[in-house]
């Protein structure tokens, strides 16, 4: 990570899981105040914290508020049994707390919950008055808006929605969480399924865990909400929240724009036209620190649940989608596996899975062999034995990582990241898309499939960034620069096709490209022969 320029570990969800299920995301906490065994104990945790910190790096934590796991059941003589009902506008009775082994036979009532493995910790969730009961319904139903909506309320399969307009639970769940702040020292959260809590009970929460950790000296505790639906719910929690969260992950439309922009796919007016203010993203000094980029994440909630990778034509094309993140406006965020073009099954074994660009477990695809999750082999207590099969993981991986500082793809995106790291232009600059000309045509944003160029000015520095987005074909146009900035000449600092060694090719890094006129008086440079999904950067002050 070092190596790739990270500055900044985003966690998945550590917290215990309901151990009958088995679930492989995450999500379905047991107990809040308890690191999951397969990850190790508490002493681990703050562990690699420290550890982090020793390295320059900070560590987000993924949390969640509006839910727990399947820890109780409905009464089984309910519509749809004893699992989950539909969903109904009141509340459904109550029928017990599931034990370790998940045992629909062998619930518990509230006042003999002893076991840390049975139900739900700590006590305080023990409440049944807590939990909406309001059975499984539509996550996209209601307006965003509407604190009673229904996406508000319902269970979603074998999770379990909280009632937090209840009187104390709110604080109770945001005191779970300023214990992990205390104990490990971490630097934000990633706050889940923030668009099921309202405005006022997303603010209250995030306000009260701004307060504890500014407290505690962190007065930078970064926030990031995954808000699903699209970029306008997103803008509209980012607006309601203020200053009580720092970002939102980009998992709509920007997600989708990004994917096919480096693809070649799509004219360069969609994604950048998300910049301008009024837009979908906001203007260009808010989007720089509000909004997370994102090519590829574990949920792809917005769109098709593939990889980028899955079908992009090479590493050098991933690389350029990683380019687009880190040199345009916005906290770019790199799904692990990215730099190792992690792409899911082989061709030829897709054919043999149904579920194949339709489950997030292919997202998910783990780096370090297929150990983990293990399916529970008949024990009946969710543990796992030796006649466990393995979980979805790289073909032959098994019991060895994938992790090679070699491959194309990790090499080019730490050439990406060591020029944003020197430059701060490429970080908080002002962001123009750029004109470019080709084989007589007039000077326009040409698309898609064309040489993509864009700027970023700070003071009295550009940044001119080249993306050749076609996936097979290499390209060359004039490009517009500033007129005042560029001077007589501007100088290759990153060319991402030299990072195979051996180049012979075109604008080595080091070298110089001359700033001519066009009759008018327009300033431009000749850019020739950039190869596929490569990545040119020149500045005015190298």
């Amino acid at each position: 990570l070092k190596q790739l320029n990270v500055t900044t570990l985003w966690v998945g969800p550590i917290f215990r899981q309901r151990k009958h299920l088995n679930t492989y995301h995450g999500y379905g906490i047991q107990d809040f105040l308890e690191v999951d065994p397969r990850f190790g104990t508490r002493d681990d945790l703050v562990a690699l914290v420290q550890s982090a910190h020793q390295q320059g790096m900070r560590i987000i934590l993924d949390v969640i508020f509006n839910h727990s796991g399947d820890n109780w059941l409905y009464p089984t003589d309910l519509p749809g049994g004893a699992y989950t009902p539909h969903y109904t506008g009141g509340r459904y009775p109550f029928g017990g707390w599931r034990r370790k082994t998940g045992n629909d036979q062998a619930l518990v009532d509230t006042a003999s919950l002893n076991d840390p493995n049975d139900g739900v910790w700590p006590r305080e969730l023990q409440d049944p008055e807590r939990y909406t009961r309001a059975g499984a319904g539509s996550l996209g139903s209601g307006d965003i808006g509407d604190e009673f909506a229904e996406h508000k309320r319902s269970d979603f399969i074998d999770l379990r929605d909280f009632n937090l307009r209840e009187r104390g639970l709110l604080t109770d769940l945001a005191a779970c969480y300023k214990y992990w702040i205390a104990l490990t020292d971490c630097d934000g959260f990633r706050i889940d399924t923030l668009k099921h809590v309202s405005f006022e009970e997303a603010r209250n929460f995030c306000g009260g865990i701004k307060e504890f950790a500014a407290n505690l000296g962190k007065a930078d505790f970064f926030l990031v909400g995954e808000v699903a639906g699209g970029d306008e719910p997103q803008q509209r929690y980012l607006d309601a929240l203020d200053r009580n969260m720092n970002a939102a992950l980009d998992i709509g439309q920007a997600r989708l724009a990004l994917h096919a922009l480096a693809k070649g796919l799509e004219h360069p007016n969609v994604y950048f036209n998300g910049f301008q203010t009024g837009a979908m993203l906001g203007s260009h000094r808010n989007l720089g620190k509000r909004h997370v980029s994102i090519l590829d994440d574990h949920d792809h909630v917005f769109g098709q649940k593939l990889r980028f990778s899955a079908e992009a034509t090479s590493p050098h094309q991933i690389a350029a989608g990683v380019a687009l993140q880190y040199f345009t406006l916005g906290i770019p965020c790199v799904y692990y596996g990215s730099e190792q073009s992690l792409g899911g099954p082989e061709n030829d074994a897709r054919q043999f899975l149904p579920e194949w660009k339709g489950s997030d477990r292919y997202l998910r695809e783990t780096m370090f062999g297929g150990s983990h999750p293990l399916r529970d082999a008949g024990t009946g207590d969710g543990l796992q034995s030796d006649n466990a099969l393995p979980g979805f993981g790289p073909l032959g991986t098994t019991g060895r990582h994938l992790f090679d500082p070699d491959s194309t793809a990790f090499q080019r995106i730490g050439m990406l990241g060591a020029l944003r790291a020197r430059f701060p232009v490429l970080r908080v600059g002002r962001q123009y898309l750029r004109p470019t000309s080709f084989l007589g045509r007039a000077f326009a944003v040409h698309g898609p499939g064309e040489l993509l160029a864009w700027s970023r000015i700070l003071d009295d520095e550009e940044a001119l960034v080249i993306v050749n987005v076609h996936g097979a074909e290499s390209r060359g146009a004039d490009v517009i620069v500033d007129a005042n900035l560029s001077g007589a000449a501007l100088t290759v600092v990153l060319n991402t096709a030299t990072a195979d060694g051996g180049f012979n090719g075109s604008h080595p890094i080091g070298s110089t490209v001359p700033v001519q006129r066009t009759a008018e008086g327009a300033a431009f440079v000749a850019i020739r022969d950039l190869p596929p999904s490569e990545t040119l950067v020149l500045v005015n002050r190298p």
